[in-house]
C-alpha cells in the first residue's frame, strides 16, 4: 500500500498554528480559581511549635499589666467587664500556633460579642493590643483551609466592633482604615515570615542534596578502594592458598587491615549523617599521600607515583581533590585494566594549574571505553568541574586507559 504523501511545509505550519489557536486556553476567571483553589488547599508548615517559655512569660506581663491598666483609667466604659475579657482572652496565647483557627475564632467571636452586648463599645484598654498575634499566627502556622476560615470569622468581629462604633459616632471613616490597616499588617507579616521560612527549607533542602552527592562522592572513592583491595587481594591468597599457604595467610592480614580502615571510614559517615554524635574527621588527604597509593600496591599492578613541581601550598581542596581523582583512577585500573603490569601516578604543577595522569598498560579494549559510565567517573568529572577543572578518561595513545585531569592552582570551591 503506498503512503500518503506529506503535506507540504507551509501547509504543515498552518496546521500547527490552528491546532494552537484551537488548543483550549484558560480564562482569567479559571486561573484566579486555580489560584485560590491552590491557597486553600495549602497544608500546614510542619514542625510547628508548642509552648515555650518566651509564651508563659507573655502570658504572665499581660494578666497584671491589663489588671494595671483597668485600676489606673477609672473612666474607663466598662471597665471591669472589659478587664475580665482581657485577661480571660490572654492564656489563648499558648495555643495560638497549635489551634490557631479555634484561638482566633473564640478571641474576636468574643470581641464581637462583647461590643454588641454594650451597645457599641468595644474593648478599650491598651493591653488588647495583643490581638495582633492571633492572625499573625493564624496565616504563620495555619493550613490554607484555616486561614480562610479564620480571616473570615476574624472580619465578622471586627466588623461588629466597627458598625457599633461608626454607629455610635466613636470612629470615623479614618479609624475604620486604620483598624484594618494594622490587621493587614500583621497577616502580611505572618504570610512574609511563612514565605520566608518555606524558601529557607528549600534552601536546606538543596544543601542536604549537595551534601549527600559529597557523601556518595566520598563513599566510593574512600571505601570502594578499600574493597577492590579486599577483593584483589583475595583472590590472590586463594590462588596461592595450596602452593603458598604463607602467601595465602599474608593476604588474609591485608585483607583484615583493609576492612579495618573501610568500617573505620563507613562509622565516621554514619557520625557525620547523625547530628547527636560528633564526627571523628580526620584530615583532609592531600597530594603527599598520594605514595600510600603506591604503598599498598600489595597484589595486582604495581602503581608508580611521582609527583613534579612546588606543591607545598596548594589549597586543601585542590589537593584532596587530586588525591581523590589518582584513588578512584588506580581503583579503576585494578578492577578493569586485564593483563596491566604498571600503572603510573604523575603530578606536575606551575604557577597556574596542576595536572594529574594515571595511565596503565593493560588492555585497553577490555574497559569498553563506548560503555555508559559508572559513578566513579561521574564523580571524578564533579569534583573537577566543582574547582573549575576538567577530567577526562578514555584509551591511551598506545594500550592501557589514561585519565587526564587538570585544576586551577588556586581552585574555584572553597
Amino acid at each position: 500500500m503506498t503512503p500518503a504523501p506529506a503535506a507540504p511545509a507551509g501547509r504543515r505550519a498552518r496546521l500547527v498554528l490552528w491546532a494552537d489557536q484551537e488548543r483550549p486556553r484558560l480564562s482569567y476567571g479559571s486561573r484566579v480559581h486555580a489560584v485560590l483553589r491552590s491557597v486553600w488547599d495549602e497544608p500546614r508548615p510542619p514542625h510547628a511549635p508548642a509552648r515555650m517559655w518566651r509564651d508563659w512569660l507573655l502570658v504572665g506581663l499581660l494578666v497584671p499589666i491589663a489588671v494595671l491598666e483597668g485600676v489606673l483609667r477609672p473612666d474607663l466604659p466598662w471597665r471591669v467587664v472589659s478587664v475580665l475579657v482581657v485577661v480571660g482572652l490572654v492564656p489563648l496565647l499558648l495555643w495560638r500556633r497549635t489551634r490557631p483557627l479555634l484561638v482566633i475564632s473564640v478571641a474576636f467571636v468574643t470581641v464581637g460579642l462583647f461590643s454588641v452586648s454594650t451597645g457599641g463599645e468595644a474593648v478599650g484598654l491598651d493591653t488588647a493590643a495583643f490581638l495582633l498575634f492571633f492572625p499573625y499566627s493564624l496565616v504563620r502556622w495555619g493550613s490554607g483551609r484555616e486561614a480562610g476560615i479564620g480571616l473570615t470569622v476574624m472580619l465578622g468581629g471586627v466588623s461588629l466592633c466597627l458598625v457599633s462604633d461608626v454607629a455610635s459616632n466613636e470612629v470615623g471613616a479614618g479609624g475604620v482604615v486604620g483598624a484594618f490597616a494594622v490587621l493587614s499588617a500583621a497577616v502580611a507579616g505572618g504570610a512574609a515570615v511563612r514565605y520566608r521560612s518555606r524558601a529557607r527549607m528549600r534552601e536546606l533542602d538543596q544543601v542536604t542534596l549537595l551534601e549527600r552527592e559529597r557523601l556518595a562522592r566520598d563513599l566510593h572513592d574512600t571505601v570502594a578502594h578499600h574493597v577492590s583491595a579486599i577483593a584483589i587481594r583475595a583472590q590472590a591468597g586463594i590462588a596461592t592458598s595450596v602452593s603458598h599457604p604463607d602467601a595465602a595467610t599474608e593476604a588474609l592480614r591485608v585483607i583484615e587491615a583493609e576492612a579495618s580502615r573501610t568500617l573505620a571510614e563507613m562509622r565516621t559517615m554514619v557520625r557525620v549523617l547523625r547530628r547527636s554524635q560528633p564526627a571523628d574527621l580526620a584530615p583532609s588527604p592531600r597530594v603527599a599521600d598520594l605514595e600510600q597509593l603506591a604503598g599498598a600496591a600489595r597484589a595486582g599492578p604495581a602503581v608508580d607515583v611521582k609527583i613534579l613541581g612546588d606543591l607545598d601550598d596548594l589549597p586543601p581542596s585542590v589537593g584532596s581533590a587530586i588525591y581523590r581523582l589518582a584513588q578512584e583512577s588506580v581503583t579503576n585500573a585494578r578492577r578493569h585494566a586485564r593483563h596491566a603490569t604498571r600503572i603510573e601516578v604523575r603530578v606536575a604543577a606551575d604557577d597556574a594549574v596542576v595536572q594529574l595522569r594515571v595511565s596503565d598498560d593493560g588492555d585497553g579494549n577490555a574497559i569498553r571505553p563506548t560503555a555508559s559510565p559508572g559513578y566513579g567517573l561521574v564523580g571524578m568529572i564533579e569534583r573537577a568541574h566543582l574547582l573549575g577543572g576538567t577530567c577526562e578518561a578514555g584509551p591511551g595513545p598506545d594500550r592501557g586507559w589514561t585519565v587526564n585531569a587538570v585544576l586551577p592552582r588556586a581552585g574555584w570551591a572553597t
